[in-house]
C-alpha cells in the first residue's frame, strides 16, 4: 500500500496545472494521467487563444510544456487510469489498474468531461481536421467559409451564432421539427442571417479528403438525401463529465458534474478538490480549466496545513 499526501487523477490544464502547484509547495503530488493523457487539447491542431503564445502552439505540445514543468518542480507524473474510489474516511483509498493500492491525505479530481459525438466512422476519421466539438476553440480556423453544427440545444444554438460572427454561412442540422434551445436562443438564431436551420434531418456521413473536411451529407426523415459543402463540422449535442467513479460519493449536479463550493474547489468531502471541465459545465476552455487546477492546488495546500 502506497502512501501519498496528494494524489491528482486526470491530466490536461487543470490536472497539470495543479501538480505544478502543489510540487512547488512541496506537497509531493502523484499524478495518473488517466486513458488520455494531456486531456482533450491532444485532439486538436493549432490552439490561438492560450495566452503567451502569440503565434499559436499545437494542442500535444502544450500539453507537453505543461507536463515537463510539473515535473521539473518534482511531480510524479505517471502513467495508469484510477479505476476504484473510495471517499468514505480519509486518508482516502484508490485503486489504479485494477491492482496498485494508494492512500492519499488528500485528492484533487481533474478527469474532465467528454464531448458526445455521433459515433459516425467519418467524423472520427476527420476529428482534428474539421471535426470539432468547440467552436470557440477551432472556429477561428472557418473564417469567412461555410460550416456545419450538429444540435439543436442551448449549446448548439450558441455554436452557432458564434461562428455566424465569423464564417459565411452556418447550417444548423437539427434532428427534431424544433429547436430545444431556450425561447432567447431561439429568438437569436432565427434572427441571424447567415443562420440557415435544417430541421428533422440527421448527418449520414461527414465527406473529406486529404486536407480535411470538404462537405456533410445530411438525411431527412423522409429519407432523401443532402450534401452541404462545408468546411468545418461542429458537434454540439453535449459532453458528459467523467464521474462514474464518484457517483454515491460525492455531490454531483443533474448532468453529474461535482458540485463545488462557492468560488472554490472544495466538493462535498472535506479533502477532495475538483478542477477543469469535470466541474465547469458552462465554459470548457483551456485557460479556465488551468486556472481551476490552480485554485484546487491552493485550496489543497491550505487544507494540509490545517
Amino acid at each position: 500500500m502506497e502512501k501519498v499526501k496528494c494524489l491528482i487523477i486526470g491530466s490536461g490544464p487543470a490536472g497539470y496545472t495543479a501538480a505544478i502547484y502543489t510540487s512547488r509547495a512541496n506537497l509531493n503530488p502523484v499524478l495518473y494521467e488517466g486513458i488520455e493523457p494531456g486531456g482533450q487539447l491532444t485532439t486538436t491542431t493549432e490552439i490561438d487563444n492560450y495566452p503567451g503564445y502569440p503565434e499559436g502552439i499545437d494542442g500535444n505540445q502544450l500539453m507537453g510544456h505543461m507536463r515537463k514543468q510539473a515535473e521539473r518542480f518534482g511531480a510524479d507524473i505517471r502513467r495508469g487510469t484510477v479505476t476504484r474510489a473510495d471517499l468514505s474516511s480519509r486518508p482516502f483509498h484508490l485503486v489504479v489498474d485494477g491492482e496498485k493500492q494508494i492512500e492519499a491525505d488528500s485528492l484533487i479530481i481533474a478527469t474532465g468531461a467528454s464531448a458526445r459525438y455521433l459515433g459516425l466512422p467519418s467524423e472520427t476519421k476527420y476529428r482534428g481536421q474539421g471535426v470539432s466539438a468547440c467552436a470557440t476553440c477551432d472556429g477561428f480556423f472557418y473564417r469567412k467559409k461555410d460550416v456545419a453544427v450538429v444540435g439543436g440545444g442551448d449549446t448548439a444554438c450558441e455554436e452557432a451564432t458564434y461562428l455566424a460572427s465569423i464564417c459565411r454561412q452556418v447550417y444548423m442540422i437539427v434532428r427534431k421539427p424544433y429547436l430545444r434551445a431556450s425561447k432567447a436562443m431561439q429568438h437569436r438564431v432565427m434572427n441571424t442571417p447567415n443562420i440557415e436551420v435544417l430541421f428533422e434531418y440527421n448527418t449520414a456521413e461527414v465527406l473529406g479528403d486529404d486536407t480535411g473536411v470538404t462537405g456533410v451529407t445530411i438525411r431527412h426523415n423522409d429519407g432523401k438525401e443532402r450534401t452541404l459543402a462545408v468546411a468545418g463540422f461542429f458537434v454540439a449535442i453535449g459532453h458528459h463529465p467523467n464521474t462514474e467513479l464518484f457517483r454515491n460519493q460525492l455531490e454531483l449536479d443533474a448532468e453529474g458534474y461535482i458540485h463545488t463550493e462557492g468560488n472554490s474547489s472544495k466538493t462535498s468531502v472535506e479533502g477532495v478538490f475538483a478542477a477543469g471541465d469535470v466541474q465547469d459545465p458552462a465554459y470548457r476552455q483551456a485557460i479556465t480549466a488551468a486556472g481551476s487546477g490552480c485554485i484546487a492546488a491552493l485550496d489543497c495546500e491550505r487544507f494540509l496545513l490545517q
